[in-house]
């Protein structure tokens, strides 16, 4: 019985070890500063990051370093991964949660390929399942992997004001999906109410499809009628890019968005 409890100490004693050392690595990540060349590359890739007031910045870094140890960089068709993808991307990826509590602790690869990809596409109608091949700018799955197209992702962090990023669309279905699935329904932040959610979001949402059927112009886009996860998403994009149009079009959805990141992209420079 002994050598019993004394073999069950050194189990439990070794996963405690295990999380304490992760934890520990896990804080350093998050308290270490980026380079001046990594921020340089980031400013560059991505302009939005400029914005970002001082005590953000530095949020941001830890971040980063801690996306860049968690997640492998793989390109496809051919394309080799450079530096300059992994920060753009890690970078985009973070600032979404860069002051939330939530962290993607299952996204441990991304795939990118050089330009727009084809993906398959399986569908079930009763007992009929079909089958068809589309082309993508990106595609998020359930805990990962993410997979973007390179042009695309370049493109849409270069220009920060249009309202469109593919990068800031994946990781948007890379959160919603943090509660299980990918419905448009996060995990809320402390105090947020799901009523007020789900009232907001749902009133937003067919207001848009209305506007979309009827071909009158939307902030948000078009694409969000799809669904209320691809809603969501796309309203992530103009949150970011686009926060004044936004609050000024939808202020209940700007509301939610904020207290979602616990961000007020409207008041930076």
């Amino acid at each position: 019985m002994l050598i019993f409890f004394s073999v069950l100490l050194l189990i439990v004693g070794f996963f405690l070890y295990r999380h304490w050392s992760k934890s520990q690595a896990r804080q350093r990540l998050l308290s270490t500063s980026l380079t001046d060349h990594q921020r340089k590359v980031i400013e560059q890739q991505v302009p939005l990051i400029r914005r970002l007031p001082s005590d953000l910045r530095a949020k941001l870094d830890g971040k980063v370093n801690l996306f860049l140890d968690q997640v492998r960089f793989f390109g496809c068709d051919g394309l080799e991964v450079t530096e300059e993808m992994e920060l753009a991307i890690a970078a985009q990826a973070s600032l979404l949660l860069v002051n939330s509590d939530q962290w993607y602790d299952h996204l441990t690869t991304i795939l990118i390929y050089p330009n727009a990809f084809k993906s398959r596409q399986r569908r079930q109608d009763g007992y009929v399942v079909s089958e068809k091949e589309i082309v993508r700018t990106g595609e998020s799955w359930d805990r990962g992997p993410v997979i973007l197209s390179w042009s695309h992702s370049r493109k849409g962090a270069a220009n920060d004001h249009d309202g469109q990023n593919v990068v800031l669309h994946e990781f948007a279905h890379q959160v919603d999906d943090m509660s299980g699935g990918t419905n448009g329904v996060p995990i809320l932040s402390d105090g947020q109410s799901f009523a007020e959610w789900e009232r907001v979001f749902l009133t937003a949402y067919d207001a848009h499809v209305n506007a979309v059927e009827h071909g009158r112009h939307t902030v948000i886009d078009p694409y969000g009628a799809v669904g209320h996860e691809e809603f969501f998403a796309v309203s992530v994009e103009v949150f970011f890019e686009q926060p004044k149009q936004l609050k000024a079009a939808v202020p209940d959805v700007y509301a939610q968005l904020s207290k979602l990141f616990r961000l007020d992209p409207v008041s930076w420079n």
